[in-house]
């Protein structure tokens, strides 16, 4: 075995970084193809969600099969190689069985112990099954990764050392002194997308007591379906479908609003959320002034952002702050009326049409069909994870701070989308309250470990010893099959012999002769070759194998062609009538 993986997560990686790298589902189809297609990898999988990037790979060769993966990840995810270097982590052999484990229990996650990575897991196999770039390695690993993960949560309380990701940000946004359903109770909610998250996001919403949920999605049907599925929940809550036209209007009524789609742009910009504020908090259209600044410094506020009154007639002066130039304010009045986007926090930010996906980015391929899934099972599925390991590269977080707490908050945002669906700039606005990812990174980093952590890594520990000495003892598998072939070929011979010089046996003591000479044959193999496997399966055990095939002399091509009808058929592996 010399499985290589070679990854970025939002433990090694900021946010920023994370939302370039992000993959779309062709990207990782020409990933897996181009890695297949590189010298060292015989074999790969990739494991894309919305907090890491992995590439897994069979590889001949280490340092230029970490070589070959760290340019290949960079040429897809279209971030420059020396920029995401940094960010990389790389894992080998038994260091990188270990890693996928602890990913697939939930260890590596944001909020530890949630259970979808399993799923984003699974497809990922099943498309490196699709596409043929799986091979014996790859399927016995995921394969196996699937089953400790399952054996985690069904052995120990690892569900409970976490929440769901919708349920932490929920709790984010309401504060650390108000509980989540007595801030959500009798509240209107938004929902935008209608994906795997978006639909957990739903479910939780209805779970904790909000009195109406609107679900906005590019594709009618689907928002249609998650407001049936709601409506059948019995929680009671009102819930109703838009289209994406309508997310402007329904946010000047709403309280809350969940985000989570594929939208390669933002779908929510600052203006948006501070013309929806408002409207919504006064039928006046002048901007709404914060507690404890004068009009006039309200008015200086807004000039800076770019957001002027929009109540003004089109051909009015824009009001000149005091101590601000008339030039400078008219052109960041100028690019308000024309949609444009000011300068946050010293970097320039553009907007892209918001091309939304059917749902979250842990599925952009399509996969979270939610034909037939009620409430409840749309809250266990999409419980997520999925934090990698929280470095000392990540930059610091600017501008997190709101203008209001949970409680008090006009209006409560959640960006659960990578790429970012919220224009992290209506942090500035008053009366608004953003948590999104990499906030929700931030929060997690100090949350308190259950005990059952420990039982989990003890598993994972025990599962990674087993899989290491199973692929071990596996590797020797096709000499040991081709010295038995080999004894059966000289048996065979022998008994042609002995019917060239004894010609009268009958048919019953050809038989009888025969079969003692096999019984022979075998009682002088089964000792060695049990305890070669033995001693395969050990650490540095593959020598054995070499030495076997030096010992009888066994014929190269004989073994390989033994491998390669494995590797085309790994479900073999687990036939327990195969000859040992």
């Amino acid at each position: 075995m010399s499985l290589l993986v070679v990854g970025l997560s939002h433990r090694s990686a900021p946010v920023s970084v994370l939302e370039r790298a992000s993959l779309a589902a062709d990207a990782k189809v020409k990933l897996l193809h181009d890695t297949l297609a590189a010298e060292p990898a015989t074999e790969a999988a990739v494991l894309a969600t919305c907090n890491r990037i992995e590439l897994y790979a069979d590889v001949d060769k280490f340092h230029a099969g970490v070589a070959e993966l760290s340019t290949l990840l960079a040429q897809h995810s279209g971030v420059a190689l020396e920029e995401l270097t940094p960010y990389l982590y790389v894992h080998y052999e038994d260091r990188a069985v270990h890693h996928l484990f602890s990913v697939a229990c939930g260890l590596d996650s944001m909020v530890v112990g949630e259970g979808q990575i399993l799923g984003q897991i699974k497809d990922a196999l099943a498309l490196g099954q699709e596409l043929h770039t799986a091979g014996r390695l790859i399927n016995d690993l995921f394969q196996q990764a699937l089953r400790v993960g399952k054996r985690a949560h069904s052995e120990t309380g690892i569900d409970r050392a976490g929440q769901s990701l919708v349920t932490f940000g929920l709790e984010q946004l309401a504060g650390a002194r108000v509980p989540v359903g007595e801030w959500a109770a009798g509240k209107r909610a938004l929902v935008i997308g209608a994906g795997s998250m978006s639909s957990l996001a739903a479910a939780t919403l209805a779970r904790v007591g909000v009195a109406e949920i609107v679900v906005a999605n590019r594709t009618g049907e689907r928002a249609e379906r998650l407001v049936e599925i709601l409506v059948a929940s019995g929680t009671g809550v009102a819930a109703r479908a838009i289209s994406m036209a309508g997310v402007a209007d329904e946010l000047t009524r709403v309280d809350v609003v969940v985000s989570c789609t594929g939208a390669t742009g933002l779908v929510l910009t600052a203006d948006d959320v501070l013309a929806a504020v408002s409207r919504g908090s006064d039928p006046d259209p002048a901007p709404h002034t914060p507690a404890g600044l004068v009009p006039a410094a309200a008015a200086d506020v807004a000039a800076a952002e770019g957001l002027e009154d929009r109540g003004s007639a089109p051909d009015s002066a824009p009001h000149t702050p005091a101590g601000l130039d008339a030039a400078v304010v008219a052109k960041l009045v100028a690019a308000a009326r024309a949609g444009g986007r000011l300068a946050d926090a010293g970097a320039a930010r553009t907007i892209a049409a918001p091309v939304e996906a059917d749902g979250c980015p842990v599925g952009p391929d399509g996969r979270a069909a939610l034909t037939g899934v009620d409430a409840n099972s749309l809250e266990l599925h999409g419980t997520w994870a999925d934090q990698g390991e929280a470095a000392a590269q990540r930059q610091p977080r600017r501008g997190t701070r709101t203008h209001a707490d949970g409680p008090s908050a006009r209006l409560a945002l959640l960006d659960l989308a990578m790429p970012r669906d919220i224009d992290a700039a209506v942090h500035r606005i008053p009366g608004v309250r953003l948590v999104d990812i990499e906030s929700l990174a931030e929060a997690s980093a100090d949350a308190p470990m259950a005990a059952d952590v420990d039982a989990v890594r003890t598993i994972v520990t025990g599962e990674v010893a087993a899989f290491g000495a199973a692929q071990r003892a596996a590797h020797i598998t096709p000499t040991v099959v081709a010295l038995r072939a080999m004894a059966a070929e000289v048996v065979a011979m022998e008994v042609a012999r002995l019917d060239g010089r004894l010609p009268d046996l009958d048919e019953r003591q050809r038989a009888e002769v025969t079969q003692t000479v096999r019984r022979v044959v075998d009682k002088l193999l089964h000792a060695p070759t049990v305890r070669v496997k033995q001693l395969a399966s050990e650490p540095g055990g593959a020598g054995y194998a070499e030495a076997l095939r030096e010992l009888f002399d066994l014929d190269p091509q004989t073994v390989a062609s033994v491998s390669r009808a494995d590797a085309a058929d790994p479900i073999n592996d687990d036939d327990p009538g195969r000859a040992s």
